[in-house]
């Protein structure tokens, strides 16, 4: 035997906030312009719960050259 949860799967850390970025885009028709306050959540989810979330293996939580601009 593997381990005691390995037939319940644990809850995901960031399923909130994942759930949270589909209703709101479902509720805005898409535009993620009008979610960026709910993305940048589960962007802060993803960046406490690196490689523990599920729900962040396919979402791409760094901003491209954001923090990383120093010129």
């Amino acid at each position: 035997m593997i381990s005691s949860d390995e037939g319940m799967p644990q809850k995901d850390p960031c399923q909130k906030q994942a759930c949270a970025i589909q209703k709101c885009l479902q509720a805005n028709k898409y535009v993620e312009s009008m979610c960026e306050d709910v993305i940048r959540e589960m962007r802060r989810c993803c960046e406490a719960h690196t490689g523990n979330s599920i729900c962040c293996s396919g979402f791409k939580y760094s901003k491209p050259a954001e923090k990383k601009s120093e010129t």
